[in-house]
């Protein structure tokens, strides 16, 4: 019987590990419905060519290094198991002392000028920040909610940079990066989304919206309040970044009741228990979004529809080019949220995981999370430090690139720009010892008359063309200068 019930496990783990293949497979290949909106194409072309972005989760969870918001949500124990407060098995205990980590939150350390000059040194063009995560949690000075960082209670109100994302918003802007402002459209605070006295079930709203309108109006107000706020007194926001993609609407055929166990899986992978109707009027928001800020680039993640202008695969590479605007979500060391003790990943890794992510015709958000002090761990400076030090020398085969195939063979990468010019990305693997002589590639990308060279390097390089095939030749004196590197370019242009 052991035995029986071992081998019903390893299927059913089988069967959701392929579910979760196609539905990944269907938010690759058709889940994208094209912007019409003249300036938001003009903006998205342009968001495009910025190639780099720098994703920061911060919030008050940050005190006990957990994930951010998840242990709320009683149907994510399995993988996020509550452990911290006095009495972590207790759920009522647990939320409201991770709610009262608000009494606590004093990152007095912050320092977003010094952030935002790494982040520009490492070649990063833009900045998507958490102004509020699932739990409700709001780090900007929103006037519909009293969870927030400028709260009295919070020891952090009072010092002069209590508005976190202004201040963010600012100093980034300063450094002539976009902002964005990343927003969770469910809220786990609010009375109006988890209703006291229906207690909650898993991440969705705790009660039916239908049955209770007037509720879910109110939530409705409130959601598109906190919105524009960010799009009113808070400067130029490029993107208005929004997760939580289960909050929309559902048509009825899809909709479970709350006691159906069997698994729907949503665009984004995600499996949940039942699903519903949480229509939170997105066309009217944007149209009111697109007011305050005309142009605005809108992702609301996971949701099949006009509204979302980029997709957003979460902590993965998709494995070829996708045929519209697309970003990879990459956390740089432990997880989203800050960890204690954070294991980063090396500077080649990261250069090596834009690198395969812009020759697929993508962008790379790289998420590094801030301490409770308000700090970045030194590991995370060393790392854009490496990053940026590449850059300076390469970034002309990263910025303003398209995908051009056959995108990869071996451990070379292309990017081509618009007027020809070809970039050989060629990624140095950890312990090689040695390269080629020569490096070869298809005839048909490269026309008779090219010149081809180094990156940061005064010399050209010589090539040859067969029937089949362009070699180029890589000089005996500069294998060792390049093996010292984590990848080099060859530029080729007419």
């Amino acid at each position: 019987m052991k035995n029986v019930n071992s081998n019903f496990c390893i299927v059913w783990i089988a069967l959701i590990f392929v579910q979760n293949i196609m539905a990944q497979a269907v938010y690759e290949e058709e889940r994208y419905v094209p912007e019409t909106d003249p300036l938001v194409l003009e903006k998205l072309k342009e968001w495009q060519g910025l190639k780099f972005g720098l994703l920061m989760h911060w919030g008050t969870y940050s005190q006990w290094g957990i994930v951010e918001s998840w242990s709320l949500s009683p149907e994510e124990y399995d993988w996020c198991e509550r452990k911290k407060g006095s009495n972590p098995k207790d759920y009522f205990t647990y939320k409201k002392e991770y709610e009262g980590l608000k009494k606590t939150f004093n990152p007095v350390k912050f320092d977003p000028e010094k952030w935002a000059k790494a982040a520009k040194n490492a070649g990063i063009k833009y900045v998507v920040f958490t102004t509020k995560h699932h739990d409700g949690f709001s780090m900007f000075d929103s006037k519909y909610t009293n969870y927030k960082i400028t709260d009295p209670e919070c020891p952090f109100s009072s010092n002069p940079k209590a508005n976190i994302t202004k201040e963010i918003f600012k100093a980034f802007r300063a450094q002539d990066l976009w902002t964005g402002a990343y927003f969770s459209k469910p809220d786990w605070n609010h009375q109006n989304y988890w209703d006291p006295y229906f207690p909650p079930k898993d991440r969705n709203v705790n009660y039916e919206p239908e049955a209770y309108p007037e509720k879910w109006s109110k939530y409705i107000g409130f959601t598109h309040n906190q919105i524009l706020e960010l799009l009113t007194d808070y400067g130029n926001v490029d993107i208005l970044w929004l997760d939580g993609g289960w909050v929309a609407k559902t048509p009825k055929s899809q909709i479970t009741s709350w006691y159906d166990k069997q698994l729907n899986s949503n665009s984004n992978g995600y499996l949940k228990h039942r699903m519903i109707n949480q229509d939170i009027k997105m066309d009217k928001l944007v149209a009111k979004a697109r007011e305050k800020q005309p142009g605005l680039i809108v992702v609301d993640r996971a949701v099949h529809g006009k509204n979302q202008n980029y997709l957003t695969p979460e902590n993965r590479i998709p494995e070829k080019p996708l045929p519209y605007p697309w970003e990879s979500c990459i956390i740089a060391g432990g997880g989203w949220s800050y960890s204690f003790n954070a294991k980063y990943m090396s500077g080649r890794k990261a250069i090596h995981t834009l690198v395969d992510i812009v020759a697929k015709g993508g962008n790379l958000l790289l998420n590094i999370a801030p301490s409770p002090e308000g700090e970045w761990d030194e590991e995370a400076y060393r790392l854009l430090k490496e990053i940026g030090n590449w850059m300076d020398i390469n970034n002309e085969a990263i910025y303003g690139t398209t995908s051009m195939a056959p995108y990869k063979f071996d451990n070379i990468c292309i990017t081509s720009k618009p007027d020809g010019t070809l970039y050989l990305i060629y990624m140095i693997q950890e312990g090689q010892k040695d390269l080629p002589s020569e490096i070869s590639f298809p005839k048909s990308i490269v026309s008779n008359k090219v010149k081809v060279e180094l990156l940061g390097f005064d010399s050209t390089l010589k090539w040859s063309k067969t029937e089949t095939e362009v070699k180029i030749k890589i000089p005996n004196e500069t294998k060792n200068k390049l093996l010292n590197t984590v990848a080099f370019v060859i530029k080729i242009s007419e």
